[in-house]
C-alpha cells in the first residue's frame, strides 16, 4: 500500500486517505468525531498513527497540520445572519419536499402538481422539470455525494430515477401497491430504498432498475426510512409503533425496536451508525443501541406529538420537534436535556442541525422558520415572509444557505 494524498472533511471532522493498492486507487476515512478545539494535536496524531499503518512517522507532521486546520474550522464562531435571497414560485400546487445536492449548488422540489423541479442555488433559476408521475410527487432525494441522479416517489405507487443533468427518466420502479411516502439512496448510490403505505419497503438496483428485495414485517404504513453511513443497514419507521432494522445485503430483519405507544414520526441513525433516535406520536423520543436493539433511554418533556427527530453531525446531540410548538435538544451521552426552543406559536414539523452543529432550524405551521442556538436554546433569527405553513427546511453543506418550503406554493432561499 502506498499513500498518495490526504483529503480533509470538515463536517463531521475527518481525514480521508487516498492510497494505491495492487495498482488500484482506494480511499479510507478516519472519523474524528471527538475532536475538540482544545484537543492536543500531537496526542491526536499519536493515536491516529497507532491505529493506521499508512500514517508513518514521516507523515505525522503533515497530519498534525490537517488536525490543526480542522480545529480552526471548529473554532469559527457562527454569527451568520440570513437574508432573503429569492422567492421561487416553484409549483402551481403546494410543495411536498425540498432537498439539496451535496455541494448545495442545486436543489430539488416535489409537489402536488405531479412534478419535481431542479433548481440552481446561486441564481434561483429553474433548470429542469421532471414530468411523468400520475399523482403527487411526495418524496424526493439526490444520490449524494454524487448528485448526478434524483429519485422521486409518488402517490401513483411508482418511484422514478432521473438523470439530474439532462432530466431523462432512467428507470421507473414498479411493485408497491400503495402510495410511496419516503425514500433514500444508499451512500454508494447503488441502491434506492422506498417505503410505502402498503406496509413494505423495497430496495431497487440503481443500475439495472430491478428490485433487489422486499422488506416485509410491518403491520402498518412505513413513513420513514434511512440508511446508516456505511450503507449496510437500513431502518424503517411505521404506524405500527415499531422501527425495524434490516441488513441490506440479505434483506434480513436484525432487530425490531419495540417500546413506543403510538405511531412513529421519524427514525434516524447517528453518524457512526451505533445509535438510532426515534420520534413518536406518544410525545417521546427514544434512543436505541444498534448492536443489541435495546432502548437506552426515553426522552420526555413534550406535551404533544414528537413530529421530527435529528442528530447533529457528530451524533452527540439530538433535537426533537413537537406539535406543542417547542423543540428540545438532548445530549446522547449524558441523556440530559441541553436546551429548549420556545417561541413558535404553532406546531414544529421539522428540525435540522446545520453541518457544524452550531445552529438548528425549525419549520412551523405559524408561517415562520427559526434559527436557534442548540446549547442555550436562544432564538437567534426568525425567517418571516411565507403566507402559509412551512413544512420543510434544509441547510446546504457549508451551512450558509437555507431553503424553506411552504404550503403557499413557494420556497424561499436564504443566505
Amino acid at each position: 500500500m502506498r499513500l498518495k494524498r490526504f483529503l480533509l472533511r470538515y463536517y463531521p471532522p475527518g481525514i480521508t486517505l487516498e492510497y494505491e493498492q495492487s495498482s488500484l486507487l482506494k480511499t479510507k476515512t478516519i472519523d474524528l468525531l471527538q475532536l475538540k478545539v482544545d484537543s492536543d494535536p500531537d496526542a491526536v496524531v499519536k493515536d491516529l498513527a497507532a491505529q493506521e499503518p499508512l500514517i508513518t512517522p514521516a507523515r505525522e507532521e503533515q497530519v498534525k497540520k490537517l488536525v490543526i486546520k480542522l480545529q480552526q474550522k471548529l473554532k469559527q464562531v457562527d454569527e451568520h445572519r440570513f437574508y432573503l435571497f429569492k422567492v421561487l414560485r416553484a409549483h402551481i400546487l403546494p410543495l411536498t419536499n425540498v432537498a439539496f445536492n451535496k455541494s448545495g449548488s442545486r436543489f430539488i422540489t416535489g409537489s402536488y402538481d405531479r412534478t419535481c423541479k431542479v433548481w440552481d442555488t446561486a441564481s434561483g433559476e429553474e433548470l429542469l422539470t421532471l414530468e411523468g408521475h400520475k399523482n403527487v410527487v411526495y418524496a424526493i432525494a439526490f444520490n449524494n455525494p454524487f448528485g448526478d441522479k434524483v429519485v422521486t416517489g409518488s402517490f401513483d405507487k411508482t418511484c422514478k430515477l432521473w438523470n439530474s443533468e439532462t432530466g431523462r427518466c432512467i428507470h421507473t420502479f414498479k411493485g408497491h401497491n400503495a402510495e410511496i411516502v419516503c425514500l433514500s439512496f444508499n451512500p454508494q448510490s447503488s441502491l434506492a430504498a422506498t417505503g410505502s403505505m402498503d406496509t413494505t419497503a423495497r430496495l431497487w438496483d440503481v443500475k439495472t432498475g430491478v428490485e433487489a428485495c422486499t422488506l416485509t414485517g410491518h403491520s402498518g404504513e412505513i413513513i420513514s426510512l434511512s440508511f446508516n453511513a456505511s450503507g449496510d443497514q437500513v431502518i424503517t419507521g411505521s404506524f405500527d409503533h415499531t422501527v425495524s432494522l434490516w441488513d441490506v445485503a440479505t434483506g434480513r430483519l436484525c432487530h425490531t425496536l419495540i417500546g413506543h405507544q403510538q405511531e412513529i414520526s421519524n427514525a434516524v441513525f447517528n453518524y457512526d451508525g451505533s445509535l438510532i433516535a426515534t420520534g413518536s406520536m406518544d410525545k417521546t423520543c427514544k434512543l436505541w443501541d444498534v448492536n443489541s436493539g435495546r432502548c437506552l433511554t426515553t426522552f420526555r418533556g413534550h406535551q404533544d406529538e414528537v413530529l421530527d427527530v435529528a442528530f447533529d453531525m457528530t451524533g452527540q446531540l439530538i433535537v426533537t420537534a413537537s406539535a406543542d410548538g417547542s423543540g428540545l435538544v438532548y445530549n446522547a451521552g449524558s441523556q440530559e436535556i441541553v436546551s429548549k426552543f420556545e417561541g413558535h406559536s404553532g406546531e414544529i414539523s421539522k428540525a435540522v442541525f446545520n453541518p457544524q452543529g452550531t445552529r438548528v432550524i425549525t419549520a412551523s405551521s405559524d408561517k415562520t422558520a427559526r434559527l436557534w442556538d442548540p446549547y442555550t436554546g436562544q432564538c437567534v433569527q426568525v425567517l418571516e415572509g411565507h403566507t402559509d405553513e412551512i413544512f420543510s427546511c434544509a441547510f446546504n453543506y457549508e451551512g450558509n444557505t437555507i431553503i424553506t418550503g411552504s404550503k403557499d406554493n413557494t420556497c424561499r432561499l436564504w443566505r
